[in-house]
């Protein structure tokens, strides 16, 4: 057998792309092509350009195929080098043809050279525990500590990390956490310094920082824990470590102690960032996030800090990662369900607006939790809180193959949209095929989901910055198989929608009288088929790498911003409207807004955000006219949970991410849903669903005449004409309120 002696690269050749633009023409949605461009397509700053689809589906697989394990060994053969580049082929066409994609934040990051340092942004979402961890070999970790010691810094820092690497995070403050957590010991003075050289001298001190000179004329820095930020993420992580150990670790808890800490190196608002993409926001949400925070730690100083503190310390860390431009903050809290200060934490209106917005709250239940009438009434009120389910997630995989003690008995939470029950650092790693899409470019969908299963299996073989991922990662091999669209596929393969009626029927745990429903068993059947071609594919590969089968493979995520591209309806949601006005914010600046406005599209100011432009798009849903289609205003909130319950019972051995929406007449039906499903779903959230409530609107209900009007109004191909305008002005561009989720709930990338 021949052999190599260094790592061969696996690439798609040019040839091969222009065979491939020629055959398949993408599935774009409505708004498909202008979300790509806006959202995923990066600057190529040689070029002075961003990409176009083709160069960023290449640029993802190629960086995908190339994280196979057997590459890495120096020991590649030619027919792994056959296998991979046939392999990277067929993900090419079934990608650029929009028949599946992998997470946003892979379209975003996969494939360059900061993807090639660190896997850790090839991931969507984490999890971490608030109780004292030890950092261990990680890339960060405070050098006055022992990194093998726990510290109370330590979640809190991997919660900046992976939230500023463009990742959402879920922690858990359930009582079981809180209660490992130290005393405050003492209250900490903090100092912030800035020199004259920063351009964000003025600002900065406006929020409070002091002139570096002056204060280190007037003071000893030997007198004071002193850190001196370097211009990099682990700099702000490990600010907010020094001052929240600080409380911690004081020597004398009588005298007030003192945290300096010099920010001068970082760079300005709207510098450019090289690596992850996008410009700085500047040292400014920084400077606020570490007053508030230790002004949190300061009331509590001679106790314990409670659940609502441990949140708000974590919103805060949210509330600054949001300003910082292309990344966006994503938080799911999940506490215990008696802590009613938890539950009740964001009726505080001043404190919600200034920083607990920043995290959607859910409560950790088991399935013997039956008393949810304040739930139920505290989400009429609030839209929170959400519920997970943290013993199903334990001992269950998919609901049909029944009880498996501690199966992924590690458990302790989930990501922010609650599609996947995760163990302490461990990531959600997802993939999704549209169905729909797939089949009408004449794919077998149990090749394309056996591509995503191969797609998701690699990433798990990333380098991982944290030692507690590390661990996790290699012990559960977690994959998230998921697919959009599933009401337009659902309509087109079977006719109908997958719950066909409801029976009266008794519940035999609880005895209660209860309205069962039925399944199309056409429906069953096929996705227990493909359910069980990803296990087999996922054993295949495993065998071939030699390691253990994933723990998990199967989920629904709600999806938003990929669906877009495809125009599918998102994740297991029903279509918002069969006729809506779909508007997407831009930056006032951005290159797109000439193209769409020469095409004939509405645009006029933001009426929330200064600098910013509202585009409306005229959206039809598939299948609209059909006699079985529902939208999210006309589906009930019964079939709804049904639906939810039918793909966790015979899809998705993680979870399945819904937000249930009701109206005011279906209120009375939330709590008793609740308990009727609570031995079947692992997770769900509700929202009373709002038509056009509000000016502008994300999503507005209209009739067909309205649309048909509208569309009228548009003329020209959006691509075409931005393809002929001066692209000399071209950016590279900020992002306004996108989402990578249905609820608004994960980050853009």
């Amino acid at each position: 057998m021949q052999m190599t002696a260094t790592p061969i690269k696996i690439g798609l050749t040019n040839d091969f792309i222009e065979q491939t633009k020629q055959a398949i023409q993408p599935h774009w949605g409505k708004l498909g092509w202008v979300t790509y461009k806006r959202t995923y397509a990066r600057w190529i700053p040689e070029q002075n350009r961003t990409e176009e689809w083709f160069e960023t589906v290449k640029r993802v697989v190629e960086g995908n195929v190339n994280l196979d394990p057997r590459l890495q060994s120096g020991a590649t053969t030619p027919e792994l080098f056959e296998e991979l580049t046939t392999e990277a082929q067929q993900l090419y066409r079934l990608i650029y043809g929009l028949g599946a994609t992998p997470s946003g934040r892979n379209l975003w990051i996969s494939g360059t050279e900061y993807q090639k340092r660190n896997g850790d942004a090839l991931n969507n979402c984490w999890f971490i525990a608030i109780r004292p961890q030890a950092y261990g070999h990680s890339h960060i970790v405070p050098d006055y500590l022992d990194p093998e010691q726990p510290a109370v810094s330590m979640p809190f820092s991997f919660m900046f990390d992976q939230l500023m690497k463009g990742g959402g995070v879920g922690f858990s403050v359930v009582p079981t956490n809180i209660s490992q957590l130290p005393p405050v010991a003492a209250n900490i003075k903090l100092n912030i310094l800035i020199g004259k050289e920063s351009s964000s001298y003025a600002d900065a001190l406006a929020l409070g920082a002091v002139d570096r000179d002056q204060w280190l004329a007037e003071n000893k820095a030997a007198d004071s824990l002193y850190y001196e930020l370097p211009d990099t993420r682990e700099g702000w992580v490990l600010a907010n470590a020094h001052m929240i150990d600080a409380h911690f670790t004081a020597t004398n808890p009588t005298q007030v102690q003192q945290v300096t800490l010099d920010i001068t190196q970082i760079r300005p608002k709207n510098a450019r960032i090289h690596g992850f993409g996008g410009t700085a926001s500047g040292p400014m949400p920084l400077i606020s996030m570490l007053f508030d925070s230790n002004a949190v730690l300061n009331e509590a100083a001679g106790r314990q800090l409670t659940s609502v503190e441990c949140t708000d310390l974590g919103n805060m860390i949210g509330k600054a990662v949001v300003a910082g431009n292309v990344r966006r903050s994503a938080e799911l809290a999940l506490g215990g369900a008696a802590d009613e200060d938890f539950i009740t934490m964001k009726q505080d209106q001043k404190k919600l607006y200034h920083h607990r917005w920043a995290s959607n709250n859910s409560i950790a239940v088991d399935s013997s939790f039956t008393d949810y009438a304040p739930v139920a009434d505290s989400i009429l009120h609030n839209g929170e809180p959400g519920i997970v389910n943290l013993e199903l997630s334990k001992n269950y995989g998919r609901i049909i193959d029944g009880r498996q003690e501690g199966i992924d008995g590690s458990v302790e939470g989930t990501n922010p949209c609650g599609e996947i029950s995760l163990s302490n650092g461990e990531p959600c790693n997802l993939f999704e095929v549209f169905p729909a899409v797939a089949e009408e470019q004449g794919w077998q969908l149990e090749n394309a989901f056996a591509l995503g299963t191969r797609y998701t299996k690699r990433i798990t073989f990333s380098h991982y910055d944290w030692e507690v991922s590390q661990k996790m990662i290699a012990q559960n091999r977690r994959i998230g198989i998921s697919m959009s669209g599933i009401q337009d596929w659902i309509l087109d393969e079977f006719g109908q929608r997958v719950v066909t009626d409801f029976t009266p029927s008794v519940d035999p745990k609880s005895g209660e009288t209860i309205q069962k429903p039925v399944y199309d068993p056409k429906a069953v059947q096929r996705f227990t088929a493909l359910y069980q071609a990803i296990v087999k594919a996922d054993q295949d590969y495993s065998a071939t790498l030699g390691c253990q089968p994933s723990i998990k493979h199967t989920t629904v995520k709600p999806s938003g911003t990929v669906a877009k591209l495809a125009g599918v309806s998102e994740g297991m949601h029903f279509h918002y409207a069969g006729y809506l006005i779909q508007r997407i914010r831009f930056q006032d600046s951005d290159p797109l807004l000439p193209a769409l406005k020469a095409c004939g599209y509405h645009i006029e100011p933001d009426v929330y955000t200064d600098s910013t432009m509202c585009v409306e798009f005229p959206v039809k849903a598939a299948n609209a006219d059909n006699p079985n289609f529902a939208s999210a205003g006309s589906v009930s909130v019964a079939e709804q949970f049904a639906t939810q319950a039918f793909l966790q019972t015979y899809w998705s051995d993680n979870a399945v991410s819904c937000t249930a929406t009701f109206q005011p007449s279906e209120a009375d039906q939330l709590a008793p849903l609740l308990k009727q499903y609570r031995h079947t779903t692992k997770s769900t959230s509700m929202l009373p669903y709002s038509g056009a409530d509000f000016k502008q609107a994300p999503k507005e209900p209209i009739d067909a005449a309205t649309y048909t009007a509208r569309c009228a109004e548009i003329s020209g191909n959006v691509e075409a004409v931005f393809a002929h305008q001066n692209q000399q002005e071209q950016k590279d561009q900020v992002l306004v309120d996108q989402t990578d989720c249905e609820s608004g709930a994960c980050p853009v990338r």
